[in-house]
């Protein structure tokens, strides 16, 4: 097939890349009119007949951050035909045979913005906040993070920006001016007498100061977490927001720390930032190693002051061995609280079988679920309560 490479695409060629980007959109994936731009003027250069050409031109163009390659991908499958039917895609966009087996839930979103019908952007607003209503929002609450739609996950999303965060205060050594403290404030007494002509007047009092205990979160970001490591993100940023003492690692086959990246103020910038300085997202899973680099390179500096730390993960460790006991169990003794948060107690009678889980869970405080929006708030409440009794069996306190 012939290519001008002098005009850009039109016709049949530069609608389907237009509706493919209003599909990657509807999806959840930040394509602008400047990505569309780029997609025409980039597809002059190739051969337009070849799939595989075609495909990695788009993807480079429409992909930003890693946790947007699968989907890309299965948008790519399911709005343009087979291989043997490339030569004819310009004809018409088809949609997802509905008679085929139901897409796995990273999928459904993608499913459902390429079935939807086609709307204004400003009906969407409007027909949103109608469907938007009291019993919704009480399924919204309890549903799988994994099995959302993309709407779904917009709702949640902004769900999670609002969130506070309680400040946990936690009393230190130190003092400042405060009329109702129990200490003297010699200093600023005898200053205030000076005023008096040396008449003691007015007590000065200092009292502790309380401050919010920091959070060390620990994010596994390995291939089976993946369904959940963006809103996973989304509430750490969130909570780092409101909080200046929140440190975050990320870890898979390596640890990263990604603690300034989720400060930016924007939470779609924090999140890029930290897909473009992690290498090993959605690979494999190192939780001894990763655990091991935490406590000799980090552990000494993000665990003092009372910290409490998140450790965000499903347990499956592909090396189980003694070693993650020790570094577990390191962890533990160094930080004032461990909580472990894990997405595989959505299942209703989870019992710990893997190897990796039955090492970890004997050196946690709380063994709680994360997989909902009511988990997270579940969470929060309990970061601003008072401590379990240390050793409370932590598989009872999730139940």
């Amino acid at each position: 097939m012939a290519i001008n490479h002098l005009d850009p695409p039109t016709g049949q060629i530069a609608d389907n890349v237009v509706g493919f980007a209003r599909a990657l959109r509807a999806a959840g994936l930040p394509v602008g009119p400047g990505a569309v731009i780029d997609a025409l003027n980039a597809l002059r250069l190739i051969d337009i007949g070849n799939r595989a050409d075609v495909f990695t031109t788009l993807e480079s163009i429409f992909v930003t951050r890693h946790d947007h390659a699968l989907i890309f991908a299965q948008a790519f499958d399911l709005f343009f035909r087979a291989a043997e039917e490339w030569k004819h895609m310009l004809d018409s966009v088809p949609l997802p045979d509905q008679a085929q087996k139901p897409p796995p839930p990273a999928s459904r979103r993608v499913h459902e913005a390429l079935s939807q019908p086609a709307m204004s952007e400003r009906e969407a607003p409007q027909e949103q906040e109608v469907r938007l209503s009291v019993s919704d929002r009480e399924v919204l609450q309890k549903k799988d993070f994994a099995q959302m739609s993309a709407a779904e996950i917009a709702q949640v999303t902004q769900a999670i920006a609002k969130m506070k965060l309680p400040q946990a205060e936690l009393r230190t050594r130190r003092t400042r001016p405060d009329h109702r403290g129990h200490r003297l404030d010699l200093r600023r007494t005898l200053r205030g007498s000076l005023r008096t002509g040396g008449e003691i007047v007015e007590l000065h009092r200092r009292g502790l100061i309380d401050k919010p205990a920091p959070i060390v979160a620990l994010l596994d970001i390995s291939g089976s977490m993946s369904e959940y490591t963006r809103l996973f993100l989304h509430f750490l940023h969130a909570i780092t927001d409101a909080r200046k003492r929140v440190s975050v690692f990320l870890f898979g086959t390596r640890l990263t720390n990604v603690t300034r990246a989720l400060r930016a103020r924007d939470p779609d910038e924090a999140l890029a930032t930290c897909s473009s300085v992690v290498e090993d997202w959605a690979g494999g899973t190192r939780i001894a190693t990763s655990l091991h680099n935490f406590n000799k390179l980090w552990g000494r500096r993000m665990l003092g002051q009372g910290a409490i730390v998140l450790l965000i993960s499903d347990g499956l460790e592909r090396e189980a061995d003694s070693k993650l006991t020790f570094e577990m169990d390191r962890l533990h003794r160094s930080c004032r609280r461990l909580i472990w948060l894990n997405p595989l107690l959505r299942y209703d009678g989870f019992e710990p079988k893997a190897q990796g889980i039955k090492m970890m869970l004997p050196h946690v405080d709380e063994f709680r679920p994360v997989h909902n929006l009511s988990s997270i708030e579940g969470l929060i409440a309990a970061l601003s309560s008072a401590p379990m009794p240390h050793r409370r069996d932590p598989l009872r306190s999730a139940a």
